[in-house]
């Protein structure tokens, strides 16, 4: 039986289909007892846990052949990063308890960087976990293609999408979440000593202005993207409520000069098939009004 928290997201969802579609048992570990409810439906027992909870994580983990940790995103944490260290204190002491045969632990590229910056919540965690005894692997994936959701109302509204991304014509590492499911998925059922490393990104990196292009494309009309200046970033997120922009800028920064990258860098990472198009396509056909041709 493989407990997959998460399950409610795309990349968990990717994950339990494909354990589901292998005729694998999955726990779907839930928060709300509603949202498992379809997971019910599809024939997977339903556990209810926080990830900030140990006692409900221990729970939740017994008795698992493999455990997938996918911990909720968090854009605007506190300057000391306390919600990330004490996940990883409950997480520690869950899986301490449970002692589930392997784990696979949702990080990110750039986890080994020293500098600080909003994905630095992984490193926290991952170095909360790291003197387990049991097998874990560290998934670490690109930026994820689905951020590009933002980009779909301005592409068709104004043909001008803007970018902090920069410059436009570098080439960023990006991959799909239905690649990190079925990545995620095969690592669960892999047998493995000690603790490692696996990356993953794309077929290929993708720069800004291809992803203009591929709208433009898809769109049937002009698009073009347009730097969002650096020093306009603080103000323009703490308008949007932000009470701590600095982590993410820093974050930002990271993917634009270069010191977020893989620890093997492009030539040691592992790399899924779903294209850019495919998941620009997926994302505008949510909405069929964005459709013009």
């Amino acid at each position: 039986m493989y407990a997959i928290t998460g399950i409610t997201g795309k990349v968990g969802d990717a994950v339990a289909r494909t354990l589901l579609a292998g005729g694998q048992s999955v726990r779907a570990v839930v928060r709300n007892a509603d949202k498992g409810q379809v997971w019910r439906k599809r024939g997977c027992k339903v556990a209810l846990a926080t990830i900030e909870d140990a006692a409900s994580l221990s729970a939740a983990f017994q008795g698992a052949e493999a455990v997938f940790v996918l911990v909720p995103p968090n854009f605007d944490p506190s300057p000391e990063f306390s919600d990330a260290r004490e996940i990883g204190k409950a997480l520690h002491s869950a899986l301490a308890a449970a002692r589930p045969k392997r784990v696979v632990y949702l990080s990110t590229i750039g986890a080994q960087a020293r500098e600080m910056n909003l994905l630095s919540q992984h490193s926290i965690i991952e170095k909360a976990i790291d003197d387990l005894p049991m097998p874990i692997t560290f998934l670490r994936p690109a930026w994820f293609m689905e951020n590009c959701r933002w980009d779909v109302a301005p592409a068709r509204e104004t043909g001008v999408v803007p970018s902090f991304l920069q410059p436009l014509d570098k080439p960023v590492p990006m991959v799909a979440t239905a690649d990190i499911g079925k990545l995620a998925a095969g690592l669960l059922q892999e047998k493995w000593e000690g603790h490692r490393v696996a990356e993953l990104e794309g077929p290929t990196r993708v720069t800004p202005n291809q992803i203009a292009t591929t709208f433009a494309k898809l769109l049937g009309k002009p698009v073009r993207m347009k730097v969002v200046p650096r020093e306009s970033w603080d103000a323009l997120f703490r308008s949007q409520g932000m009470k701590n922009p600095v982590p993410r800028m820093r974050m930002l920064d990271g993917f634009n000069e270069g010191w977020i990258e893989f620890e093997r860098k492009e030539a040691g990472s592992q790399k899924g098939s779903t294209t850019l198009e495919t998941v620009l396509k997926s994302l505008v056909e949510e909405d069929p009004k964005v459709l013009t041709k």
